[in-house]
C-alpha cells in the first residue's frame, strides 16, 4: 500500500500570476477562460474532483466516474460525505495540509488519490483531489511476477541442462604437484576472474573446471562446456554467439540464443581454446575485454555477466611466436594461469588413483575388485601418455577382462604390459626379451583357447608354427602344470 504523506499546499506563485497574465491575451472572456480550463481538467487521463470550501462537489470528470463507479448525477452539487461517507479530502480542506498516497478501493477497483487544498489569496477555497487508477497496474505487476517465476524455472533448467558435477574433493591425488594445483585453484575460486588451465590430454582440466565453478559465487549459475576442436568456425560463432532472424539462409525462425548468453550468471568452459581461428580470437578478445556479444546478423551489443574458463593441451607461447596466436589474446588469458602436470611426473597418485577407480569399476559391476601386485608394478613404470583419462579406460578395460575379482599383468591392455615388461628389463638380451615375449603370447593364447591337444593345434597354426615347436617353446619357456605362473591359464575356457 503506498505511503500516504503530505505534500506542499497549492498556491499561486509570480510564475502562476504570469501565466495568468500572459492567458488574458489569449482567452476573450471569462466564460472562455472557465470553458477552456474546464477542457483541460476533462482531458486529463487521472480523476480529477474538485469541492468548494463547504465541501460540496463541485467538479468532477469522466475518469473519475470511470475509476470510482459513482454516476455524476449521484455526487454532482451535493456535498461529499453525504455520498461518500470515508472521503479525505473534506480534512484536506479543513486541515489544509495535502495528502498523498491515498489508498482507496471501490469494489475491484483499487485506486490511489492525490490530496490537497486549494488557497487564493492566503484562504482555503476548497480542495482538489487526482485519482489514479491501480488495477491496471497490479495487473501488469503480477503479470510481471508471472514472467519472473517463468524465467526463474527456465533458469533452473539452463542449471539442470549444463551441471558441474565436479569438486574439489573429488579430485584425487597425494602428489606435490597435484597438492599445488588444488591450492591455487581454491584461490583462483574466490574471484570472479577467467582463468586458464593448461595440461596434456586427459589430466582432468574440466574437472578442475568443475570444480572452480562450484566453489565460486556463481556455482548456483549454468556450467556450459563448449570444445572448440569439435565444431567449425562458421558453426562455432553461431553457438558461441548466437544469431538474429534471417542472418544467414537457413537461421531459425527467431533467431537462436548463444551458449555465451545462456553461461549469463554462471561459468563458460572452452576447452582446446588453441584451435580458434584468428577471426575468432579477435571475437573471444573482445568479449573477455568490453563484456558483451554480438548476435550473428544483430546491430546491438548484449551485456554479458559471465565467467570464462579456459583450457590448451598445446603450448600457447611456442605458438604466439610462430604467429599461430594473438600476443594480445594470449597475455589476456595468462594472467591467471593453472598447469595441470601429467600423470608421469606425478609418480605418487598413481596408487592412489587407481585404487580410486578400482572402487568406482567395482561398484559399477557390483564386485569387489583387487590389483595383484604385479599390476602397480606395471603401473608405476608406464608413462601414461593419455595421462588419468588412459589410467581410468585400463582399468574399466582389466575389470571386463578379469574372470574373478583379481586384476593381473596379463588383463591389462597389451600395449601397457608389454612397454612395462621392457621397461623393467632395460639391461636385459634381445634373446631375454624375445623369451618373455613369447612366454606371454603362448599364455595369453593358452587362456583364451584352452590346454587341450585340438586347442594347441588352432594355436600352432594361428601362430604360423608347427605343433611340435609349440611343444617345444611350452617346455622350453616353463609353461608346466607346476610353474606358479600357470595361474593364469585358469580361463573361463580351460576345463
Amino acid at each position: 500500500m503506498p505511503v500516504q504523506k503530505e505534500t506542499p499546499a497549492v498556491t499561486p506563485n509570480e510564475n502562476a500570476l504570469s501565466d495568468i497574465d500572459t492567458l488574458k491575451d489569449v482567452l476573450e472572456s471569462p466564460e472562455e477562460s472557465i470553458r477552456w480550463l474546464l477542457s483541460i481538467l476533462d482531458s486529463i487521463n487521472n480523476g480529477v474532483m474538485i469541492i468548494d470550501d463547504e465541501f460540496v462537489v463541485r467538479y468532477l470528470n469522466d475518469e473519475y466516474t470511470r475509476i470510482t463507479g459513482v454516476p455524476r448525477d449521484r455526487i454532482l452539487g451535493r456535498r461529499l460525505r453525504d455520498v461518500r461517507p470515508g472521503a479525505r479530502l473534506p480534512d484536506v480542506v479543513r486541515s489544509g495540509k495535502p495528502l498523498s498516497g491515498v489508498f482507496r478501493r471501490e469494489g475491484d477497483i483499487d485506486y490511489v488519490v492525490d490530496l490537497a487544498p486549494i488557497v487564493l489569496d492566503g484562504k482555503i477555497k476548497g480542495g482538489i483531489g487526482v485519482f489514479r487508477d491501480i488495477t491496471e497496474v497490479e495487473r501488469l505487476s503480477k503479470e510481471l511476477q508471472r514472467i519472473l517465476r517463468q524465467t526463474d524455472r527456465l533458469k533452473a533448467i539452463v542449471n539442470h541442462a549444463y551441471p558441474a558435477r565436479y569438486t574439489f574433493d573429488d579430485i584425487v591425488g597425494a602428489s606435490d604437484g597435484i597438492l599445488r594445483v588444488v591450492e591455487l585453484a581454491r584461490r583462483f575460486a574466490r574471484g570472479g576472474n577467467d582463468i586458464l588451465i593448461s595440461g596434456e590430454s586427459g589430466t582432468g582440466k574440466e574437472i578442475l573446471a568443475q570444480a572452480i565453478h562450484n566453489a565460486g559465487d556463481r556455482a548456483t549459475g549454468p556450467f556450459v562446456t563448449v570444445n572448440c576442436a569439435a565444431l567449425s568456425p562458421s558453426l562455432l560463432e553461431s553457438e558461441l554467439f548466437g544469431y538474429v532472424e534471417g542472418a544467414f539462409t537457413g537461421a531459425r525462425k527467431g533467431g537462436k540464443v548463444g551458449l555465451f548468453e545462456i553461461a549469463d550468471g554462471g561459468t563458460i568452459f572452452l576447452d582446446e581454446i588453441a584451435e580458434l581461428t584468428p577471426e575468432m580470437q579477435g571475437r573471444f578478445l573482445r568479449v573477455l575485454q568490453e563484456r558483451t556479444i554480438r548476435r550473428v546478423g544483430d546491430t546491438q551489443e548484449t551485456p554479458l555477466d559471465v565467467r570464462v574458463i579456459t583450457a590448451t593441451n598445446r603450448d600457447l607461447s611456442r605458438m604466439v611466436e610462430e604467429n599461430e596466436f594473438r600476443q594480445d589474446l594470449y597475455y589476456r588469458l595468462w594472467v591467471l594461469n593453472i598447469h595441470i602436470p601429467p600423470l608421469r611426473e606425478r609418480g605418487a597418485d598413481i596408487r592412489v588413483l587407481a585404487d580410486h577407480f578400482l572402487v568406482q569399476c567395482g561398484r559399477k559391476m557390483m564386485r569387489r575388485l583387487s590389483f595383484t601386485p604385479g599390476v602397480y608394478e606395471i603401473f608405476s613404470t608406464y608413462r601414461w601418455p593419455g595421462n588419468v583419462r588412459e589410467l581410468i579406460h585400463t582399468i574399466e578395460f582389466a575389470a571386463q577382462m578379469a574372470d574373478d575379482s583379481v586384476i593381473a599383468g596379463h588383463h591389462l591392455p597389451r600395449a601397457l604390459s608389454l612397454e612395462s615388461m621392457t621397461a623393467g628389463r632395460r639391461a636385459a638380451t634381445l634373446a631375454e626379451l624375445v623369451r618373455d615375449f613369447e612366454r606371454k603370447v603362448i599364455l595369453e593364447r593358452l587362456k583364451d583357447c584352452g590346454k587341450s591337444t585340438e586347442s594347441k593345434k588352432v594355436i600352432a597354426h594361428d601362430l604360423g608354427i608347427s605343433k611340435a615347436t609349440l611343444y617345444n617353446k611350452i617346455k622350453q619357456l616353463d609353461i608346466g602344470k607346476n610353474d606358479s605362473n600357470n595361474q593364469e591359464l585358469k580361463g573361463k575356457k580351460s576345463k
